[in-house]
């Protein structure tokens, strides 16, 4: 491979050309089974047509306008994208790049909402341990976890961790004269697949209402259908005051999304916040077929249904090097006894794509379009290595 790019990732030895659906293709023609979806990007999966068709016709538009303006496109898609999490509570959207920025977008919303309302002195951000927030200083300081802090200190001061379903800890740390915002993946994803358990999510959202402090779900990698539900948070009931997406948020093209509730709606102003690229023409064409596609109550029941055919086949085969599986809808991991890392290599080497999370954990996150066939094909994969 040629060594152009920075030493930043542990790359696998395989450079891909094109794909179709839930398949790629590498520079020597072989055909790879893909469960990864670009870490949950690729949500409708490689070439799909309405997606290639949208962004090609509107490359032939306008790619970019600044944001002294707005394009037609990037309007309708913010306006579908806060109807669609409007059962959550959500009224406006700040349109951005990634993830990364998505949360340092909640993370601001938090501090200005808490210094106009209560006063200087209250700006910390809880969140809890095993989190994943991204890779810039505010962010990977948000991140609950000791291995991605090494090298890059000091980080942007404010953050609290606590171990996740312990509510006694919560009620410590959520303290209303120093705490401004609550930050939690409903799953986690960088950790192993986690998800909250909901009596926790539920004592969150009620501190988080009694304290006025801003409850903020990061949905980057379990939002957008992921798991079942438009967004994750819906499956337990709550709302929350600032959600984050990102992702699979256009299927494959660079976009992230702050989007705030009744509280936090206009809490920024101008000259507060922005994003040279943020929600572009290209990824909002792109976002439109991705909401139009995905939610649905058919759409996110097939994802729904998928999940549990990964699920039920998994725990059929009881096998003695699979110790646990957890998950939602097409967001699965499993923890086996030996290293993960070999076995992505031999699933690679016989044309399957998975991910690893952790030492001893398999992550699946393959496009939503995957059929019950190619479920069974990967898997019959993974079964003969496991053997």
């Amino acid at each position: 491979m040629a060594d152009v790019f920075m030493n930043t990732y542990h790359r696998l030895p395989v450079t891909f050309t094109q794909g179709e659906g839930a398949w790629l293709s590498d520079v020597n023609g072989k055909h790879y089974l893909d469960f990864t979806a670009g870490i949950a990007v690729n949500c409708l999966g490689h070439g799909y047509p309405a997606l290639v068709k949208a962004v090609a016709e509107q490359a032939a538009k306008i790619n970019h306008v600044c944001n002294y303006y707005q394009s037609d496109v990037s309007l309708a898609f913010a306006e579908k994208l806060v109807a669609a999490c409007a059962p959550a509570g959500m009224r406006k959207v700040f349109l951005a790049n990634s993830g990364a920025e998505a949360n340092e977008g909640a993370c601001k919303i938090a501090r200005k909402y808490s210094l106009k309302k209560h006063g200087p002195g209250r700006y910390r951000i809880v969140t809890l341990r095993g989190s994943f927030h991204g890779r810039t200083i505010t962010t990977l300081a948000a991140t609950g976890q000791e291995k991605f802090h090494r090298d890059f200190g000091p980080f942007t001061e404010g953050f609290l961790f606590v171990p996740p379903g312990d509510v006694d800890a919560l009620d410590r740390a959520l303290d209303p004269s120093s705490v401004a915002g609550l930050l939690i993946e409903a799953v986690q994803g960088e950790s192993g697949i986690i998800p909250q358990d909901e009596a926790y999510i539920k004592a969150a959202a009620r501190f988080c209402a009694d304290r006025d402090i801003l409850l903020m779900f990061d949905e980057i990698q379990c939002g957008v259908g992921r798991t079942g539900t438009f967004l994750a948070c819906e499956a337990y009931g709550v709302r929350p005051d600032v959600v984050t997406l990102a992702k699979g948020l256009s299927g494959g093209v660079p976009v992230g999304a702050v989007l705030g509730g009744e509280k936090t709606a206009d809490v920024f102003e101008p000259g507060d916040h922005g994003s040279t690229f943020g929600g572009n023409p290209l990824a909002a064409a792109a976002g439109l077929v991705v909401l139009d596609t995905v939610h649905t109550p058919q759409f996110l029941g097939e994802i729904r249904g998928k999940g549990e055919r990964i699920q039920g086949i998994l725990r059929s085969w009881n096998h003695p090097k699979i110790k646990e599986i957890r998950g939602r809808g097409l967001m699965i991991g499993v923890d086996i006894t030996v290293e993960a890392w070999p076995v992505l290599e031999a699933c690679l080497a016989r044309g399957l794509l998975i991910l690893s999370a952790g030492t001893h954990t398999l992550r699946f996150l393959p496009p939503y379009t995957i059929t019950n066939g190619e479920i069974d094909q990967g898997l019959g994969i993974l079964r003969g290595i496991l053997d």
